[in-house]
């Protein structure tokens, strides 16, 4: 194939194939230092969906630390985070298949159980964990945890499942010790450095954390047991995440009190300083456990990531001059999370256009905002394509319902191989994040670029509700998810079709969780997408109120109404009554293991597909859970969505595709 070779949109050859997407793939987690060590998390979809460890010692190279039949995952929260800490070459982590915590020390032949074995089967769940030090708390080390508590008798006596702040001795001798319990939710348990104290977020229904957590404080006592606990910040309307010690002894956290999460410290007499105000976000929402947006740096400058204008850069800033904003450092990352300090900078996981996510270390000049050193820790996967295929993410604005503007990353077709008919337009996929609340990482992505490298454009949109555009942004979607979602979607694709960087004929809309409903609602919602790809998306949204693990079952208080009480708004935009405007093709992907959207609700849209004739394509995945981790999963759900498109858009695969189950092609 050559430069000049003319095919139609969609059909472009490309090396980016489904296979290529998993092969190696190791998405980066949690990044920690320990002494001159680094350890990070890698998710592995050829592994199963495996969470590995990854030691990287002075001088050596990567080495993977747990034996095979172990995967450092929690399912706390059923989305899981901070599953796993590490000090002094002891590591201690929840294991996925039975969800007790385990050690494993340089002198362990194997990991060893440190937690009860529950009555059921992952019946106590543990996440966050920080390891005390010996002595701090009697004889011997500790660890503090979140637990959540799924076993029967906690679940009849309270309704749902327990969470609790516990403390428990590292060597497994002495059952765990209740340290805080009463709120609904409990996180970030921060023991203060000489373990006199402990900090903790904490908030109720029907709340989320990034509506309003409170910052609590108590006094640890010989136990150990916390006596004392007071709120010093966060509840009412403001969202508190990341407490931390400072190395001052000052607790440090973020907050969105302005309308955007930056810094704050409590001075000594119990007052509350902001430091480096910034219409930015410097904090965002917890989906999961153990996210950080800031470290104190050795030099008493802190780091941390600014997100503003849909990418995400490092920052540093002088605690001393908190009137002035970070200062930004120049690394040519555009999206950077987890951030840790080491001696003469910080550890991130962090990538570029070009670049996927990957653990770095960044080393720092003493002054200014100067990187002198950015080291990708875990080497680039080795493919036979280069920089000239990837398609970069452009920021766009554009109006949308009501008068408001919306966002999106913008990706244009691109192969050096290939170009499209004189005339011709390509075809638009409108993709949507898993939200409600999260957001578009303007970061290289080759699921995008399997896409792009094929001739299609993508728009990633950052609908109103998305993080990364300030808390008056996101709370758009309050009372709204279903409207302002389906208006944002369908605003930018009429856009780019109405300025002539799309085919306005060929209009595809797909997203997973969230992105499925959106998806859905705008398929029964308008006429403007020709095609539809929903990944375990939400067709019922009274069956998800009814239905769904604790973290999120109030959450649609907020997004829809009260239920039962808004019973007629849940049936107004539950996607399953109005099948009837159902008039585009659709593809549905579900894992039947999914316990926050269940099997149920895609089968129930299959079958009115079914009952109105027209095409789709349904694929339900054995043993997957909330989203695709098994390599073979994610090959065949992306092939079977491409040769679903070309059905639809009437264009020929490159890739040899075997035709997944549905019907009406």
């Amino acid at each position: 194939m050559n430069a000049e070779q003319t095919q139609a949109y969609g059909s472009w050859p490309s090396p980016i194939t489904a296979e290529r997407l998993v092969e190696g793939a190791a998405s980066p987690g949690e990044i920690r230092a320990d002494g001159e060590e680094v350890w990070w998390a890698e998710a592995r979809p050829t592994e199963g969906g495996r969470i590995q460890l990854v030691r990287l010692r002075p001088g050596g190279a990567p080495e993977d630390v747990l034996p095979e039949g172990f995967s450092a995952r929690t399912r706390v929260h059923e989305y899981g985070g901070a599953a796993w800490t590490v000090r002094a070459g002891v590591l201690v982590f929840a294991n996925w298949t039975d969800q007790r915590l385990y050690r494993l020390g340089p002198d362990d032949d194997a990991p060893v159980a440190i937690t009860e074995e529950p009555r059921e089967t992952a019946g106590l769940r543990y996440a966050d964990l920080t390891l005390v030090p010996a002595g701090q708390w009697g004889a011997g080390e500790w660890l503090v945890a979140v637990r959540e508590s799924h076993e029967p008798a906690a679940v009849e006596a309270h309704g749902e499942a327990i969470n609790e702040i516990v403390a428990l001795p590292l060597d497994g001798t002495q059952p765990a010790r209740v340290l805080v319990t009463g709120p609904d939710f409990v996180s970030s348990p921060r023991p203060a450095a000489d373990g006199s104290a402990l900090a903790w977020t904490q908030w109720s229904h029907p709340d989320m954390p990034w509506d309003a957590a409170e910052l609590m404080v108590a006094a640890i006592e010989a136990g150990p047991r916390t006596t004392g606990a007071q709120a010093v910040a966060g509840g009412g309307r403001e969202s508190v995440v990341q407490p931390e010690w400072g190395p001052d002894g000052a607790l440090w956290f973020a907050s969105d009190r302005t309308g955007w999460w930056n810094l704050y410290r409590v001075g000594a007499g119990g007052q509350v300083e902001a430091v480096a105000p910034v219409e930015a976000e410097i904090g965002g929402p917890q989906w999961v456990f153990g996210e950080r947006y800031y470290a104190f740096l050795d030099d008493g400058r802190i780091a941390c990531t600014v997100n503003t204008g849909g990418f995400v850069h490092l920052g540093v800033l002088d605690p001393t001059r908190p009137e002035e904003p970070p200062t930004r450092v120049e690394t040519g990352l555009t999206w950077l999370s987890d951030l840790a300090a080491v001696p003469g900078g910080v550890l991130v996981i962090g990538g570029g256009p070009d670049d996927e996510d990957a653990p770095r270390r960044v080393r720092l000049a003493p002054t200014g905002g100067t990187a002198l050193q950015i080291e990708r820790l875990r080497p680039a996967r080795d493919f036979d394509f280069d920089a000239r295929w990837f398609s970069p993410p452009r920021p766009i604005e554009f109006d949308s319902a009501a008068g408001r503007t919306a966002h999106a990353l913008l990706y244009l077709p691109k192969n050096p191989h290939a170009q499209a008919p004189a005339g011709a337009l390509p075809p638009l996929i409108v993709s949507i994040h898993g939200g409600p609340t999260a957001q578009a990482p303007a970061v290289l992505n080759l699921r995008i670029q399997y896409w792009t490298s094929r001739g299609f454009a993508v728009a990633d949109v950052n609908y109103g509700g998305s993080t990364g555009y300030g808390r008056e942004y996101r709370n758009l979607l309050y009372d709204s998810w279903g409207i302002v979602d389906v208006e944002d979607c369908t605003a930018v694709a009429r856009h780019l079709a109405d300025t002539g960087v799309v085919d306005g004929t060929k209009l595809a809309i797909r997203g997973g969780s969230a992105g499925g409903y959106t998806t859905l609602a705008a398929l029964v919602g308008n006429d403007v997408f020709t095609a539809g790809a929903s990944h375990f998306g939400v067709a019922d949204i009274a069956a998800l109120a009814r239905h769904t693990h604790k973290f999120e079952s109030r959450y649609l208080d907020r997004l829809v109404g009260p239920y039962p009480q808004a019973e007629a708004v849940y049936r107004a935009r539950s996607p399953i009554n109005h099948t009837d405007a159902l008039s585009s093709p659709l593809a549905v992907f579900q894992g039947l293991e999914d316990e926050v959207v269940p099997p149920a609700q895609a089968e129930m849209i299959v079958a009115a597909l079914k009952e109105k004739k027209l095409p789709y394509v349904y694929l339900a995945f054995e043993g997957e859970q909330h989203g695709f981790r098994r390599a073979e999963n994610i090959i065949r759900a992306l092939e079977a969505e491409l040769w679903f498109y070309g059905k639809v858009f009437e264009f020929v695969p490159a890739d040899p595709i075997e035709a997944p189950p549905g019907g009406g092609f």
